[in-house]
């Protein structure tokens, strides 16, 4: 069973991996070949989603290895080389070089990063206009915003396989409703990546977002911050009241205040508006809208409710 268990999740992480790996390859084979790609065959988010999906295979592969040697801690171990793993592939891969209209010259040459981060808060015609100036408007510390989503798909994704390897091997499934709720709050969290990486919510460009953009990106924000949430939750299953709910629904709001300030620092201290009036402009000093800080609580809220629902019955208090 255990075995089973392992090949599988093995196996199901592969298969979701394939495109990131391939959009990896299509980066290896054109640095190796021109020394960087040129922007018209530049893979759109190959970061961070194929550098997290190395560090998810290896770690995955490795987890045997993780719990014959360190047992009870092989989750922290297995995250901690995971999230090492991650951040030494997604820095190699951000320094290559990317290239305007072919041209090798160095007044043509931005990097990966940079040319992520515009891709992201501009149209690509707005990109396009201001090549030369990209690499002096450029600010490292956009990177939070996905550094902070890869490290918790890939601890959820961690936890998940560790959780369900080790009550494989125990025989014992006592863990099993908050791994399952685990399971599939990443699922969907990344179902919502991927519809990012195809449409960016179909954002124009704009400030103020279009309804379906906004509907979208509340169900981003929302499903970060309970997806963090749940996964603190499923740590703390077995623990009282306090710790196992109440903690983990305070998780989920710090963590999508996180992700409102990744987005507001990708933002140049802005953030899209998801409609006019005064329910949808900053309160005040603060960059948050009342919606905003409505989508914060709700996290929470929903955090909350989750894992009252699968708490086991006659759980200490």
């Amino acid at each position: 069973m255990r075995r089973k268990v392992y090949l599988i999740s093995l196996a199901v992480i592969a298969a979701a991996s394939a495109y990131p790996l391939y959009m990896g390859v299509v980066m290896a084979a054109a640095l190796i070949r021109d020394g960087g790609i040129t922007a018209a065959d530049y893979p759109s988010y190959v970061i961070p989603y194929s550098p997290l999906c190395l560090a998810l295979i290896i770690s995955v592969a490795a987890m045997p290895g993780f719990v014959k040697l360190w047992k009870n801690s092989a989750l922290p171990v297995a995250s901690a080389v995971g999230a090492g793993l991650f951040l030494f592939f997604e820095i190699m891969i951000e320094k290559i070089a990317v290239f305007a209209n072919g041209s090798v010259g160095a007044a043509g040459k931005i990097t990966v990063e940079t040319w992520q981060l515009f891709s992201c808060v501009v149209t690509p015609q707005v990109r396009d206009a201001v090549w030369d100036s990209l690499s002096i408007r450029y600010n490292p510390s956009f990177k939070l915003h996905f550094y902070a989503i890869a490290l918790l798909i890939l601890l959820s994704v961690l936890g998940v396989v560790y959780g369900f390897y080790r009550m494989a091997e125990k025989g014992e499934f006592s863990r099993k409703r908050p791994l399952i709720t685990q399971l599939v709050c990443v699922t969907v969290f990344v179902a919502l990546c991927i519809t990012a990486c195809l449409t960016a919510f179909y954002r124009t460009g704009d400030i103020n977002v279009s309804a379906v953009s906004a509907v979208l990106m509340t169900l981003f924000f929302l499903t970060f911050g309970v997806t963090g949430g749940v996964y603190a939750g499923t740590l703390l299953y077995e623990k009282k009241r306090g710790l196992s709910v109440f903690l983990p629904s305070l998780i989920a709001m710090v963590v999508t205040i996180l992700m409102y300030i990744g987005e507001m620092v990708m933002m140049n201290k802005q953030l899209y508006r998801f409609g006019t009036g005064f329910l949808f402009e900053p309160m005040g000093p603060v960059v948050l809208s009342p919606v905003d800080a409505l989508i914060v609580v709700l996290s929470g809220v929903v955090t909350y409710l989750i894992l009252f629902c699968i708490r086991k019955k006659g759980a200490n208090r």
